[in-house]
């Protein structure tokens, strides 16, 4: 799927989605004029923007179901700017220091359909962005081999009823290898917040295992 969209992107180049200007899917302009998400959350979850908001809404669909893998990079750059920005309170006031990236992880048969995880993607595109920043010190690690799902259950989009999707979660996540995560603090990231199930099972899994702190941070909401 990658290398054919390659190969499409050559032959009809690409348009940002909003304002048409070919280079990406969704410019960096565009996305920083999108409008911000003004959704409740739980106060230890940070979304960016609002995913009613068309463009948005779109650019994650191309990503997450057409393969448009530039897309995080894109995204990245905005999260990661956040990130920072909500680390510099955390370290002042809440000793968060150190903490691990954690993508939220999907199962073994839903990553072999879709050829990658987004979340996975995001992070890799964040340590990038870390690690190219001369003038400090990197802001955190990644660790993709924490947090497990073992089996592919129904699928979270497809349950409307939040209580439903409570229950549809619970036991979903495994912690592997729970020595990385002992006593530290944990970013976990994902593409969509929801209802919060799944970054709620996620953040009590990751607890269970003896992580200190959690919060999280995802594209939309």
């Amino acid at each position: 799927m990658n290398f054919l969209n390659t190969i499409l992107d050559i032959v009809f180049p690409v348009s940002c989605i909003s304002c048409k200007k070919k280079g990406a899917e969704l410019c960096i302009n565009c996305l920083l004029l999108s409008p911000p998400t003004e959704r409740e959350s739980e106060s230890w979850i940070f979304p960016l923007f609002d995913y009613r908001h068309p463009p948005i809404k779109k650019s994650i669909w191309l990503l997450k179901y057409q393969g448009k893998r530039r897309l995080a990079n894109i995204f990245a750059e905005v999260m990661y700017s956040r990130i920072l920005e909500e680390l510099s309170d955390f370290e002042q006031f809440e000793n968060f220091r150190n903490p691990i990236l954690i993508p939220i992880p999907l199962s073994k048969k839903r990553k072999r359909e879709r050829g990658f995880n987004q979340a996975e993607l995001l992070c890799n595109a964040l340590i990038k962005l870390d690690k190219n920043q001369s003038t400090r010190n990197n802001s955190f690690e990644l660790d993709k081999n924490v947090l497990i799902k073992p089996k592919d259950g129904k699928h979270q989009a497809q349950i409307e009823d939040r209580s439903k999707r409570l229950k549809n979660i619970i036991g979903s996540f495994v912690v592997v290898n729970p020595e990385k995560i002992k006593n530290r603090n944990v970013i976990l990231i994902d593409d969509v917040l929801t209802t919060g199930a799944t970054l709620g099972e996620a953040k009590k899994t990751l607890k269970r295992a003896g992580a200190k702190k959690i919060i999280a941070f995802t594209i939309a909401h």
